[in-house]
């Protein structure tokens, strides 16, 4: 089965009489090529490296980081707490990672309605990883022309040994990369202690395996297909450009039309742009794509087509800027405006979700206080003569020790709990104890009436919680 269908061509002067046909073949799926992009430096590569050792860095080093004997970030799945940055999270604090992913959203959002797609040619994962091994691929195979030739040539011991020494390397990084990922889960010096010595368990090796491998095989083989096909980033962009969206573009008004010429050459006499058609902005773009046929979803903001050109300017002394940071309405002598309607709406929303969490941050409380009453029963008189209700406590002790609570609880005359004795909450831990509650029958003014309980911490005297409840009692005489 072909993946091609044919087109007829039809010549319009003499289609009525069905003369001159002629049909061509279209591939419906093109095979991908192969692309070679060359090295070049300049000022948006310069951001580009100390971000990328800026992030590496960050995510190298913070697995191994310790605050007070704990590691700075990690993730203890099967305690169920989560340490970040000296702090301690739950379950019960999953709100704050809902925050902490809609602020992440807006805030990507707002930065794509007014710089485009700077995410992806600086910050993103897949980018970073790309251009490290891009990085080694060039230390070890040469220029892009050298590659080039490399591929072409028939097997060497040249070959091989370049070929084997960069997957190698490759093959390192991405080790390198599973391991640290998989250490914020598993402590990461007895994780690296316990691969070598084969004492890990089977999921530890699965995972490592798993990362190592995904690793390789998107920024080695994959590349400009993951941002292409596989991220759906690229797909949905296009809802938040406007004409006001800066991005990276060509000047046409400026550069047609072109076509190559001496430097000494008068471009105004040969009726040219400042464009020579030299084709380096092409040759340098890790997506493969030519940035002079406008804007395009596989553009991933790199810049890496502005530093070429402007090295071309530099060299034919034409001024920098033939491609470069800009917006449509300004490619098109149009005033553009930094701040739109839909930029402030993502910017509203994200200040606001900022304030609630960090609100939410600073009103945390160590610990949680919850009472359930026992809805199966309205109340029971005990052999006493006294009015009981039941009720599920539930004790959460976040903090890093153990704590020891006193219950107790209010708003009536002679309430009390019964059996009442301190309750320990491990560090982490998360109690329920079932409680009962009595009081005087001519204690009860009402038939339902507010309670509080409340839980004091023998060990802290600044911990003390409260909660609300109610007590459902005879109907007053």
């Amino acid at each position: 089965m072909t993946n091609q269908i044919p087109v007829r061509q039809v010549d319009p002067a003499t289609d009525a009489s069905n003369n001159n046909k002629k049909a061509e073949t279209v591939d419906l799926y093109a095979s991908r090529k192969k692309i070679y992009v060359k090295e070049v430096k300049g000022f948006f590569q310069r951001i580009r490296t100390v971000s990328l050792w800026a992030l590496m860095g960050m995510y190298f080093l913070f697995c191994w980081i310790t605050v007070n004997g704990e590691p700075l970030i990690y993730f203890n799945l099967p305690e169920r707490e989560f340490l970040l940055f000296g702090t301690t999270f739950y379950p019960e604090d999953f709100i704050l990672l809902s925050g902490m992913l809609i602020i992440a959203a807006f805030g990507l959002f707002f930065i794509t309605t007014l710089f485009g797609r700077v995410w992806c040619g600086y910050t993103c994962p897949q980018t970073v990883w790309t251009f490290i091994f891009m990085w080694v691929e060039e230390r070890i195979e040469g220029s892009r022309n050298k590659r080039m030739k490399l591929d072409k040539a028939p097997n060497s011991p040249e070959k091989i040994r370049k070929k084997t020494l960069k997957h190698t390397l490759w093959l390192l990084i991405a080790f390198a990369t599973g391991a640290t990922f998989v250490g914020y889960f598993y402590p990461i010096r007895e994780l690296l202690a316990d691969i070598f010595t084969l004492q890990a368990n089977g999921w530890a090796y699965f995972w490592v395996g798993f990362f190592t491998l995904a690793t390789y095989m998107n920024a080695g083989w994959m590349r400009e297909q993951v941002c292409l096909y596989m991220c759906p980033y690229a797909r949905f962009q296009s809802v938040m450009y406007d004409p006001d969206t800066r991005a990276v573009a060509y000047d046409p008004g400026r550069g047609e039309p072109r076509g190559g010429r001496k430097k000494s050459a008068s471009k105004e006499e040969l009726g040219l742009g400042d464009c020579i058609d030299c084709g380096m902005c092409v040759q340098v773009c890790p997506t493969g794509i030519d940035i002079r046929d406008g804007l395009q979803y596989e553009c991933i903001g790199c810049a890496l087509c502005i530093d070429a050109c402007d090295e071309v300017m530099d060299k034919m002394e034409y001024p920098r800027g033939l491609i470069r940071y800009a917006t449509e309405n300004e490619l098109q002598g149009m005033p553009s405006k930094l701040l739109r309607p839909r930029t402030f709406g993502y910017g509203a929303v994200m200040v606001l979700m900022i304030a609630a969490l960090v609100f939410t941050l600073l009103t945390r409380t160590p610990a949680e206080l919850d009472v359930l009453r026992d809805r199966g029963a309205l109340f029971r008189m005990t052999g006493q003569g006294l009015v009981e209700n039941s009720y599920t406590v539930k004790l959460v002790n976040k903090t890093e020790v153990p704590q020891t609570f006193e219950l107790s609880v209010s708003g009536m005359d002679s309430l009390r709990i019964l059996d009442n004795q301190p309750v320990t909450v491990a560090s982490g831990e998360s109690r329920t104890l079932p409680t009962v509650v009595v009081v005087d029958p001519e204690a009860v003014k009402e038939t339902n009436s507010g309670i509080v309980f409340r839980a004091r911490s023998l060990n802290d005297e600044f911990l003390e919680l409260e909660t609300e409840s109610r007590f459902v009692g005879p109907t007053p005489r």
